[in-house]
């Protein structure tokens, strides 16, 4: 996968993604991640980026021309998959929508900053817009971070154990089992007998239905919409 990230700020990205599986996915050559500056599309010697918004109003507002000449100068050479506006008010952010940007092949995303981009940018240009929760953050780069993290873990080999992605929250619209390690007893503080009796069959039965209960407790809002 290539994801092409297009900021004001590509020094934000620079701790997330030399770290940990991110890291790992790029080594293997898994996953291309590459930041734009959209100052470097900008015209004239200050290279403006923003501007007060037609109307009046607080804030200021991203220019459509840098934005929309780094977009096109990409589209020149790569067929892009989907161009994806992180904004507060896009789609919700779920682990559906990052299985489903996980098996594509090429992305954008567009950070926005201050009052975010002008209006035709995402008219004309953006295929989708995702939110990573209802809240404002100062731009679009923690949200995009966030975004690639979920995505790129899912995909085949960058993973140690592949099976571990499909055993997340969420996956079958269920919130995990508790879990558990070494030692069995800590302070008097047990695991569960079943989880060390051997016995895979009940095991498996006890992981569902502690599943069932923390969903039912922590987010019954999931169970209703999967139907249970």
């Amino acid at each position: 996968m290539q994801i092409d990230i297009l900021t004001l700020f590509p020094e934000m990205f620079e701790g997330p993604f030399s770290q940990s599986i991110l890291k790992r996915a790029k080594e293997k050559g898994i996953v291309q991640i590459f930041l734009h500056n959209i100052r470097d599309y900008a015209s004239g010697k200050h290279k403006n980026v923003d501007d007060y918004a037609f109307g009046g109003g607080a804030g200021m507002v991203m220019m459509i021309e840098p934005v929309a000449k780094c977009i096109e100068k990409l589209k020149e050479k790569t067929v892009y998959d989907e161009i994806i506006y992180m904004s507060p008010d896009g789609e919700l952010l779920s682990q559906k929508v990052a299985n489903r940007i996980s098996v594509m092949k090429n992305i954008i995303l567009l950070c926005g900053h201050y009052k975010g981009v002008d209006e035709r940018i995402r008219e004309h240009l953006i295929t989708r817009e995702i939110s990573i929760g209802d809240y404002v953050l100062s731009g679009g780069e923690l949200a995009a971070a966030v975004l690639t993290d979920a995505v790129v873990r899912l995909m085949p080999g960058v993973l140690n154990d592949e099976t571990s992605a499909l055993s997340d929250s969420f996956q079958d619209d269920l919130i995990s089992p508790p879990v558990y390690t070494r030692p069995a007893e800590f302070r008097g503080w047990k695991v569960p007998d079943v989880l060390l009796s051997g016995n895979e069959k009940e095991i498996v039965k006890w992981k569902h239905e502690q599943s069932l209960e923390r969903t039912r407790q922590r987010r019954p809002g999931l169970m209703d919409d999967a139907g249970f």
